[in-house]
């Protein structure tokens, strides 16, 4: 995966156009969706964004692979979990992965052709920066700091030059399926906010289990990272698309709560006490 920090300043400039022209949107929302705080949630993606650019500066900084080294190298250097993939390598399942990749990125444009959404779309395009920002952010310092050599690295068959590419060594983790994910998860849960009732939901969530998943698949078949690479940025993006929403939620209840409660006995009598619940 190249640099994110490219396409996703791109990207989170896009957001901050929509951010200002939804503003009068929001004023006329009358109970929040989410909070957010123009300070707070800008230092976070700011900081996200910062950890893209330090870890752009270290992939740039990389030590490339020679060809010496490809003399070197062995599959049974892979660990048992992942070994069967080492050696993959399709252009084909490459360039698919990438037209799951960059479309995804419109999914929650979406929201602007949704009557609920449209008076929280301020909100929900300034926590989508935030999601993009720190999932970019991580993968990029993460691929930065570690030298995981790509599944096609070991490909005898694959061209020299894609061997011996620059970001040859970037396959932890796995990039284009952490930010699929992020983006996919983070649609599903704020349609799931938006709509409580809609029998839609179960699709929604199926639907954005399953566009990360398929490009998992394709940078699997590609020879771009092991399974293992894609496990983690999986789970990372999910992690990030949910929890960011989530923890903005303006009217949540978080922890125990001692309750008021009543349970009639088998004899007829009532016994009154206290329960602990949990809210979600």
């Amino acid at each position: 995966m190249k640099s994110l920090s490219r396409p996703f300043c791109k990207l989170l400039a896009l957001i901050a156009l929509f951010y200002g022209a939804l503003t009068p949107l929001q004023a006329q929302s009358p109970a929040p969706l989410y909070h957010t705080d123009l300070l707070r949630d800008g230092l976070i993606t700011a900081g996200g964004v910062s950890m893209s650019v330090a870890g752009s500066y270290l992939l740039t900084n990389k030590t490339r692979l020679t060809e010496e080294d490809l003399r070197h190298i062995s599959k049974d250097q892979v660990n048992g979990f992942d070994r069967w993939a080492a050696g993959n390598y399709s252009k084909k399942a490459k360039d698919a992965s990438d037209v799951f990749f960059y479309s995804s990125y419109a999914l929650p444009l979406l929201f602007l052709a949704d009557k609920d959404a449209i008076p929280h779309a301020k909100d929900i395009f300034f926590l989508y920066a935030e999601t993009v920002s720190l999932t970019g952010g991580l993968y990029a310092l993460t691929a930065g700091l570690t030298n995981r050599k790509r599944p096609n690295v070991y490909a005898t068959h694959a061209p020299l030059e894609e061997r011996l590419h620059k970001y040859a060594t970037n396959s932890f983790f796995a990039g284009h399926t952490a930010a699929t994910a992020s983006v996919a998860f983070f649609t599903a849960k704020v349609f799931h906010d938006l709509h409580p009732d809609s029998p839609w939901r179960p699709v929604v969530w199926g639907a954005a289990a399953a566009v990360p998943a398929t490009v998992g698949y394709l940078r699997l078949r590609a020879g771009k990272h092991f399974l293992s690479d894609n496990i983690v940025g999986y789970a990372v993006g999910a992690t990030i698309g949910i929890l960011v929403p989530e923890l903005h939620k303006k009217e949540k209840e978080l922890g125990w709560r001692l309750l008021p409660a009543t349970e009639q006995l088998p004899a007829g009598e009532l016994l009154q006490g206290v329960a602990l619940r949990k809210r979600f």
